[in-house]
């Protein structure tokens, strides 16, 4: 008797087991739930870096510093880029300052940052820092237009080639998007470093006026053997504005589109775009990719109906490859108000739980 009803409890502890264990592998991870703009506040051309703990950083052009634990839920810091006496310096001598890229380099965080008088008297400057939340200091100009004679010297963004190990600042606007190679310490040109031209045309008033082959804000990602070089296109200020795409084996191109046309001819191909009349416009000048959970989100400031242009708030869409490793969005390649994920990633026509506004 003894024996059955040992064998019996011996029975139910494997029963209890196994099931707790199925539960266990059959929970996924909780899909992310935000709701657009994820930060209201204006926050154009977002950049994004990460802290030794694991949590996120994220600055802009607005230069306040925010913080997220998850990167869907943000928070300000009360801290900015610069020193309130760097600031009042740098104003003395530039009327804008655009876009900034923070890198994380050993030990130290680097600040990539566009100054602006007029497009042809632009440049990137660097700064450093040992703490995630700076301020930035001990700067200088890196690449100025005026020297260099590439117009819009703006819109920086510092990559390591993983191939090489060399460091890259990629740039530009107007006058086309360039890279050059930097020092291994970033803080300056490699030697006899040479400006290339990587993407987009030169946009005049005569030549490229809707600046649909004129691309800025560039991004770099690399994804199972290729290079994607993301950029926006079109007047940042409506509805034409939208993140496009191209991609190459190497960091030196050509980067080419889907239909295998080159960016540095304006060809490139659409990810997230709007219509006029939406109530979100004008997507554009994406950040770094967060990939969570398997998962790659983007984010991007957006235009919201009836709010002011400089305001662009910062959204996040998540992002989907398909079968030929091309990049694209659901709901049609437009931005949503909140977002899910989708039942079926593998559907290029796939549809989350959204909701339009």
């Amino acid at each position: 008797m003894h024996t059955l009803e040992n064998l019996m409890s011996k029975l139910k502890l494997v029963f209890l087991a196994t099931l707790v264990f199925t539960n266990a592998c059959c929970v996924q991870a909780e899909t992310p739930q935000w709701t657009n703009p994820v930060w209201p506040k204006p926050c154009p051309d977002p950049t994004f870096w990460r802290a030794p703990d694991g949590t996120w950083r994220a600055a802009s052009t607005a230069q306040s510093i925010l913080k997220s634990s998850d990167f869907f839920r943000w928070e300000d810091t009360s801290k900015r880029l610069f020193t309130k006496e760097e600031y009042a310096r740098i104003r003395k001598e530039w009327t804008h300052i655009w876009a900034p890229d923070v890198f994380k380099l050993g030990d130290e965080y680097l600040l990539f940052v566009s100054f602006v008088n007029r497009l042809e008297d632009s440049a990137i400057a660097v700064y450093s820092s040992k703490d995630p939340e700076g301020p930035f200091t001990d700067g200088h100009i890196l690449t100025y237009g005026r020297e260099t004679g590439i117009y819009d010297t703006i819109d920086p963004e510092a990559v390591r080639d993983d191939a090489t190990g060399d460091l890259w600042l990629f740039f530009g606007s107007m006058g086309k998007v360039h890279r050059v190679k930097l020092a291994p310490d970033g803080r300056s040109l490699a030697p006899g470093a040479v400006y290339e031209h990587m993407a987009g045309v030169h946009g005049t008033r005569d030549n490229n006026p809707s600046r649909s082959k004129v691309f800025e804000g560039s991004y770099l990602h690399r994804r199972n053997g290729w290079w994607y070089l993301f950029a926006s296109r079109g007047r940042y200020s409506d509805y034409s504005y939208a993140i496009v795409v191209g991609r190459a084996r190497t960091l030196a191109g050509p980067f080419l589109d889907r239909k295998g046309r080159p960016m540095k001819d304006g060809f490139a191909t659409t990810v997230l775009a709007s219509a006029k009349g939406d109530h979100f416009f004008g997507p554009g000048h994406n950040g770094e990719i967060a990939t969570i959970d398997g998962h790659d989100y983007l984010p991007f400031h957006c235009h919201i109906q009836n709010a002011t242009p400089s305001q662009r708030p910062l959204f996040i869409q998540e992002l989907f490859w398909d079968d030929e490793g091309w990049p694209y969005m659901s709901n049609g390649g437009k931005v949503v108000l909140t977002s899910g994920r989708p039942s079926s990633e593998t559907s290029r026509n796939a549809s989350p739980v959204v909701t339009q506004p």
